[in-house]
Order: C-alpha cells, then sequence, then structure tokens
C-alpha cells in the first residue's frame, strides 16, 4: 500500500521503518526535515500533499491541537487525501478531540480510526505495541494488515473516540504504578534497606510488574535520562482528569498523582524521565 506517516519521533520513527520494511511504499511530512533523513520514502511539502499520495496516513504527534491542524488546518490532510482514505492517528489526545476531528473529516468522506499505543519507545522498536483502536470495525479491518507490522494486540475497542478512552484507562494504571513503585523505593531507602534488594525481591511476588522491573531499575540506577519524557505523562494525566471529569467518574488515585507529576514539572525535570517521581519524593 501507499502508506503515509507524520510524527517521526522517538516511537514514529520505527513505526514508520517497520510498515517501509514490510514493502509499503512510504511517504512522510515533517515539520523539521532532519527527522525525515535516511528513511526510505518520498518526501512531501505539505501534509496536504502527503494526503494527495496516498491510501492511508498515520499521525503519531503530541497534543489534540497539533492533530486537528495537521488533519484539519491550512494544507492540512483534508485537502489532499481522498473520499475513501483513511486517517490512523496513534497519537494521545482527549476522547471529544478525536471524535470532531473524525466527524470534520467524514464531511469529506475520509475515515479515521483513533488508534492510540501502548509499549513506549521499546515496543514501537520490536513491533510489540498495543494498539486500541476507535472506530468503524470495517475501517480497522482495511488497515489491520499495516498496524501487524506495528503491534502484537490490536483491540477494536468501540466508535471513535473509544480507542483514547482506552488510552487514557491505560495511561491511569500506568503512571500510578510508577509512582507507588517510587514510594517503595523511598521507603526502602529511608528504612536502611537497599532498594535493589527489594526490587528483586518483589520482582518474584505478586508485586511483579514490567513498570516495576522497568521503573524500578531505572530507580535504583538513578537513570533519569528520559526514556518517554514526563512532560507527556503530565499532558496525558491532564487529559485524562478531563475525561473523568466530563464522564462524571470519581479518580481520586489519579488526581493524588497527578499532583505528583506537577510537582515533577515544578522541579524542572518535564524532559527526564518519569522515574523522576522518585526524585520528587526525596524533595519533600
Amino acid at each position: 500500500m501507499k502508506v503515509g506517516f507524520i510524527g517521526l519521533g522517538v516511537m514514529g520513527r520505527p513505526m514508520a521503518l517497520h510498515l517501509a520494511h514490510a514493502g509499503h511504499e512510504l511517504h512522510v511530512w515533517a515539520r523539521r526535515p532532519e527527522s525525515a533523513a535516511d528513511l526510505p520514502a518520498v518526501r512531501h511539502a505539505t501534509p496536504a500533499a502527503l494526503g494527495a499520495a496516498v491510501d492511508v496516513v498515520f499521525t503519531i504527534i503530541t497534543a489534540s491541537a497539533d492533530v486537528a491542524a495537521v488533519a484539519l488546518g491550512q494544507d492540512g490532510l483534508c485537502e489532499g487525501m481522498a473520499p475513501g482514505s483513511i486517517l490512523v492517528d496513534c497519537s494521545t489526545i482527549a476522547p471529544d478531540a478525536a471524535r470532531e476531528i473524525a466527524a470534520r473529516l467524514a464531511e469529506r468522506g475520509i475515515h479515521m480510526l483513533d488508534a492510540p499505543v501502548s509499549g513506549g519507545a521499546q515496543g514501537a522498536i520490536d513491533a510489540t505495541l498495543a494498539i486500541m483502536a476507535g472506530g468503524d470495525a470495517a475501517v480497522l479491518d482495511r488497515v489491520r494488515p499495516l498496524l501487524e507490522c506495528l503491534g502484537k494486540r490490536i483491540v477494536h475497542i468501540g466508535p471513535n473516540g473509544a480507542g483514547q478512552v482506552a488510552k487514557a484507562c491505560n495511561q491511569m494504571i500506568m503512571v500510578a504504578a510508577i509512582q507507588a513503585v517510587a514510594e517503595a523505593m523511598r521507603l526502602a531507602g529511608a528504612a536502611g534497606v537497599d532498594p535493589a534488594k527489594v526490587r528483586t525481591a518483589l520482582a518474584g511476588g505478586s508485586a511483579a510488574s514490567r513498570v516495576l522491573d522497568v521503573m524500578g531499575q531505572r530507580m535504583v540506577e538513578r537513570d533519569f535520562k528520559a526514556g518517554i519524557e514526563a512532560r507527556l505523562h503530565h499532558k496525558d494525566y491532564g487529559l485524562v482528569l478531563d475525561a473523568a471529569r466530563r464522564a462524571g467518574a470519581p479518580v481520586p488515585l489519579t488526581a493524588v498523582v497527578a499532583q505528583q507529576l506537577n510537582a515533577l514539572m515544578a522541579q524542572g525535570w518535564g524532559k527526564d524521565d518519569t522515574a523522576s517521581l522518585l526524585r520528587v519524593l526525596e524533595s519533600m
């Protein structure tokens, strides 16, 4: 297939490469041309030009407003994509924003899936992402062979916006677990016990998790260099709290973790790893 890709960052670049290596004809547009360097892809001057050249476009960019601008703005995808073509947005954005963008594209006969992903940079590199799709099931079936190049678990959650609700739930659990690991490592250290040995013990019991493995190790080694920058989790928690407010769902634990993320940002650690939640506790 002719596939477009926008958002060639830590996760987007390996995802785009997987599509190219699978034999699809890759087309890209990038705000920063250097991010597309060395990609086996056709480069385009605008999202509209890219959209006109392909059957399916993937986007994975930061915020709701960014996705809306790329999809609907001047020289945006909507000005180039043909009726029947598909936008697959893998960004983490507000569910309402996903619904609005999908509705606007539908007016032009363009399909959209909100298909946020989980698994981090390593999952993108290994093509083991979990993909949570919102949109029409028949549209998902059309692009499933492409998604299978990127991930191992592809779940149709429901209509447009549902994928983003699932991603909000994912972020709630994951970042709360990072906070729990940070508190455990802080307790161990404050009690005069070796946090590394505590982590090893916990990894063999009911507290075992990928978060404990990865983030616990980062905390033990005091490696706060970003895997995924904490500012992105801070952004995601803003989306989570807004979605909960709109749904009238109580999320007391999430609210507390959001405050810890606020404190992390106030310390200037937003471009470091979210394992920096340990440093927040140490500074209190």
